[in-house]
C-alpha cells in the first residue's frame, strides 16, 4: 500500500534519532520499541500478503504515518540542544509521551484485528495494557529523575552568567522548583463520595460564580484547590436513587482520566441522615476561568503559548472521542466550555457527572443552546442533520479561530439568517491574522471545512498541533 513505505520510512528515522537523545531517552526508546512491533506487524501482513486494501486499514495507516511524523518531531526535540529550554517552558513532556503512546496503541488495536495476522506473543507484550502502564511509569520515574539532575545542572550554569542573564535565570529558577516539587496527582484520587469532613472551605463566604440552581465556591480537599457546587434549589430525588445515579456513572467518568478534561473528585452528601441533606459536587479548580474569559482578558498570548493551549484543548477533545462509546461526544464545544489552570493548562469540561447533576436539581439552568456560531454547514441547511464527531471538530477549529484571532466568532453581530446564508450556502470562513503560523492555519482551516469528510478527527489534529508546537521558536 502507498502508506507502508512512508511509515517503514519514518520508522527508521526514529530508530536513528533514539541513539542521540540527551533527555528523557527511557521514554524515547520505549516509543521506539512501540514503533517497532507496529512495523514488525505490518511487514508479516505484507509477507504473508493479507488484504491490506480495506477502507479501515487505510484509514488507520494514513492516521499511522501522521501520528509516526508527530513521535519524530518529539523525539527530535530532546536530540537538540535547546531541549533544556523547551522542557521549563512547557513543563509538560510527559503528556506528550502519553499521548503518542496513546495513540500508536489505537493503531496496534485496529490494526491487528483488521489484518488478522498471526503476530507473535513478544508484539502482543509490547501493547498488553498493564505492561505499557508498568513501563510508562518506569521510564516517566527513571526519566524525571535524570532530567532533574540535568536541570539542577542548568540552573547552576545559570548562576555563573547571573549578572547578564538576571531576568532569565529568575523564571528558569522558578519553573525548575516548580517542576521538582512532588505535587499529588489528582488522577491518583478515586473519584467517590466525599465524607464533609474531608472538605475545607469556608460557608457562607461569597460563591465565585452563581447560576439559577447552584452556587459554586472555592475550597480545598486533600491538598488540591478545588471547586465546589452547591445546589441552591434541590430536587426530591431519594437518597438512594442518586447514590445509584453516582455510582453509575462513576464509571463513565473513569474513562475520561486526562490531564486535560476537567478533574472530578466526587460527591459530598452534608446532613445525609438529616431531614434536608445538602449535595455538593467536588471538581478541579481553574484559577484562570473559562478560556473565553482568557481570550477577552489583557494577558498576553504568544503564538506558541497559543498552539499549546489549542493542542492542550484538542487532546481534552481527542480523550472525549476516544471513549469505548464510539458515538460519545461533548454537545455543545464553545470557548466557554474549555478551562483553564495555572500555567494556562486547557482542560474541556462541562459534561461531568451530568446525569448525577440532573437529579439533584429541582429547577433547570436554561437551556444549552448551541450557537449557530459553532454549528457546521451541515447543521445549517438540515435542522435534523445528526450530530456526530465530525460536526464538532468543526465547533473546535471555531474554538482554534477564537485562540488565534483572541476574538469572538461573527463578532460584527451578524443574524442568524445571515450566518446561515453566508456559511451554510456561500462557504465563508472567518480570517485569520496575516501573522498567524502557516501550519496552525492550516488546521484551523482544515476543521472548519465545508465538507465533514475533509475535517480531521481529534487524534490527528492532535499529531499535527504536537508537531506545530515542536516547530516553533520559544517565547
Amino acid at each position: 500500500m502507498e502508506f507502508i513505505e512512508p511509515i517503514l520510512s519514518i520508522a527508521s528515522t526514529i530508530y536513528n534519532l533514539v541513539e542521540n537523545v540527551k533527555a528523557n531517552k527511557k521514554r524515547c526508546h520505549r516509543v521506539a520499541e512501540r514503533v517497532k512491533s507496529l512495523t514488525a506487524l505490518l511487514q508479516s501482513a505484507q509477507k504473508r500478503k493479507a488484504v491490506l486494501k480495506s477502507e479501515e486499514v487505510e484509514k488507520v495507516l494514513r492516521e499511522l504515518s501522521i501520528t509516526l511524523t508527530s513521535a519524530r518531531h518529539l523525539i527530535e526535540k530532546y536530540t537538540e540542544a535547546s531541549w533544556v529550554q523547551r522542557v521549563l517552558k512547557s513543563g509538560s513532556h510527559n503528556d506528550e509521551f502519553t499521548t503518542v503512546n496513546e495513540r500508536l496503541n489505537d493503531a496496534f488495536q485496529v490494526l491487528s484485528g483488521a489484518l488478522q495476522v498471526e503476530h507473535s506473543d513478544m508484539i502482543y507484550e509490547v501493547f498488553k495494557i498493564s505492561n505499557r502502564q508498568r513501563q510508562d511509569e518506569m521510564d516517566s520515574r527513571d526519566d524525571d529523575a535524570e532530567v532533574k539532575k540535568l536541570l539542577l545542572s542548568y540552573v547552576q550554569m545559570q548562576q555563573d552568567k547571573m549578572d547578564t542573564m538576571m531576568r532569565e535565570f529568575e523564571e528558569v529558577k522558578t519553573n525548575v522548583a516548580t517542576m521538582m516539587v512532588n505535587k499529588p496527582s489528582a488522577t491518583n484520587e478515586e473519584i467517590r463520595k466525599i465524607k464533609p469532613e474531608e472538605l475545607k472551605y469556608d460557608f457562607p463566604q461569597r460563591p465565585f460564580m452563581v447560576t439559577s440552581t447552584s452556587e459554586v465556591y472555592k475550597g480545598e480537599y486533600h491538598g488540591f484547590t478545588v471547586a465546589i457546587k452547591r445546589f441552591t434549589d434541590q430536587a426530591d430525588t431519594s437518597l438512594s436513587e442518586i447514590n445509584k445515579i453516582f455510582n453509575k456513572e462513576v464509571q463513565t467518568m473513569k474513562h475520561f482520566e486526562s490531564p486535560n478534561i476537567l478533574r472530578m473528585f466526587g460527591m459530598c452528601i452534608r446532613n445525609e441522615q438529616g431531614p434536608n441533606p445538602e449535595y455538593l459536587i467536588i471538581m478541579e479548580y481553574c484559577e484562570k476561568g473559562s478560556l473565553r474569559e482568557v481570550l477577552d482578558s489583557d494577558c498576553k498570548l504568544s503564538w506558541i503559548r497559543k498552539v499549546r493551549m489549542c493542542l492542550d484543548a484538542a487532546q481534552g477533545l481527542y480523550r472525549l472521542h476516544q471513549t469505548e462509546a464510539k458515538s460519545k461526544v461533548h454537545g455543545c464545544i464553545n470557548s466557554s466550555k474549555f478551562l483553564v489552570a495555572e500555567g494556562y493548562r486547557v482542560k474541556l469540561g462541562g459534561f461531568e457527572l451530568a446525569r448525577t447533576e440532573t437529579s439533584l436539581k429541582k429547577g433547570r439552568d436554561d437551556r444549552e443552546i448551541r450557537s449557530l456560531c459553532y454549528s457546521p454547514p451541515q447543521m445549517l441547511n438540515n435542522i435534523d442533520y445528526l450530530y456526530s464527531k465530525e460536526c464538532e471538530v468543526y465547533s473546535f477549529g471555531i474554538v482554534m479561530w477564537e485562540i488565534a484571532t483572541r476574538r469572538h466568532p461573527f463578532e460584527a453581530k451578524w443574524t442568524n439568517k445571515e450566518i446561515l446564508q453566508r456559511v451554510g450556502k456561500e462557504k465563508y470562513m472567518e480570517p485569520l491574522p496575516d501573522d498567524c503560523p502557516k501550519a496552525l492555519g492550516e488546521l484551523i482551516n482544515a476543521c472548519r471545512a465545508y465538507e465533514s469528510f475533509h475535517r480531521p478527527s481529534a487524534g490527528v489534529l492532535v499529531d499535527k498541533l504536537r508537531s506545530v508546537v515542536t516547530q516553533l521558536p520559544l517565547e
